[in-house]
């Protein structure tokens, strides 16, 4: 059975029938008692998606959510519902980041959503190299990843909260591009070493401590001695990029923005693709777009 459906169905993680969980009279004090249900679950969904969870739901799921995160970390849904379910308080503290931020007011107000519908990548291919859009399309093109892979927020209560975790998962690949940082196992540890110093998600935290166990001993000795550290210096004395409304910098320098972030690259990271070739396919991009464009006109 799916994680959403153990979730709708509480009752049946304790194996007992959901009726029994109602509020029931009690004949000497002439008043409801409290119970279970009444005490924990709240089933009114707050927002599209949501799926309220009791403590005893959320603690079952992290764990869950946690071991599957660990076996198969391609499970994007399980490292998802590992974030969502261990984020506390850190949620609230990002909000106030964002609350102190003038750009970060900004993205709170508008919610803007980071997927192949709403950021058009032929637009941002046409933007001159050096430029944030074309680095952002390049690194695309170089990992051979979209922006439509990120999970929608399900177990967070608070609206607002959902969508700053939203904000976080979607706003990933910018920190890659940002960073220059590829898709692979290194890559990413380092970026959540660099995550947990500026941010503080307990899951980042949870993947930097039982992550590195994945690599060989080679790649883990270059782990820590080459990118740990920088992860942790440069995280922690950057500026917070949660509050960065990246969709109004297609057109900013990318060096000018890691100067204003307080941000430098981290050392040598392994490419699967060479960078000549995803510039390559960019340019092509660009072509066909502008190709479409005079047909179309």
């Amino acid at each position: 059975m799916s994680v959403s459906a153990y979730a709708r169905t509480p009752s049946m993680w304790r194996g007992i029938p959901l009726q029994s969980y109602r509020a029931t009279p009690n004949r000497n004090r002439g008043h409801p008692i409290t119970t279970p249900h009444n005490r924990f679950i709240n089933t009114k969904s707050a927002y599209e998606g949501h799926i309220p969870l009791n403590w005893f739901e959320n603690a079952f799921l992290a764990a869950g959510s946690a071991v599957m995160s660990l076996v198969d970390p391609r499970r994007g849904d399980m490292v998802a519902a590992l974030g969502e379910t261990t984020a506390g308080p850190s949620l609230s503290r990002l909000r106030e980041r964002m609350l102190e931020s003038t750009e970060g007011r900004k993205v709170l107000k508008d919610r803007p959503r980071v997927n192949s519908t709403t950021i058009d990548m032929d637009k941002l291919a046409n933007y001159p190299e050096g430029s944030f859009g074309q680095a952002y399309v390049t690194w695309l093109e170089r990992c051979g990843v979209t922006p439509d892979t990120r999970e929608p927020v399900h177990y967070i209560d608070d609206p607002e909260l959902a969508y700053v975790m939203q904000r976080y998962r979607e706003s990933h690949d910018f920190y890659h591009c940002i960073c220059n940082l590829p898709v692979n196992v290194e890559s990413e540890l380092a970026l959540k070493y660099f995550e947990f110093a500026k941010l503080g998600l307990p899951m980042t935290a949870i993947a930097a401590l039982f992550g590195p166990l994945r690599l060989t001993e080679q790649k883990r000795s270059r782990l820590f001695s080459e990118y740990v550290p920088w992860a942790l210096k440069c995280g922690g004395s950057a500026q917070s990029l949660i509050t960065v409304y990246w969709e109004e910098r297609w057109e900013q320098n990318v060096i000018d923005m890691k100067r204003e972030f307080g941000i430098w690259d981290p050392p040598e990271a392994r490419w699967s693709k060479p960078l000549s070739e995803a510039k390559a396919a960019a340019e092509k991009r660009r072509r066909d777009a502008a190709t479409f464009s005079s047909i179309s006109t």
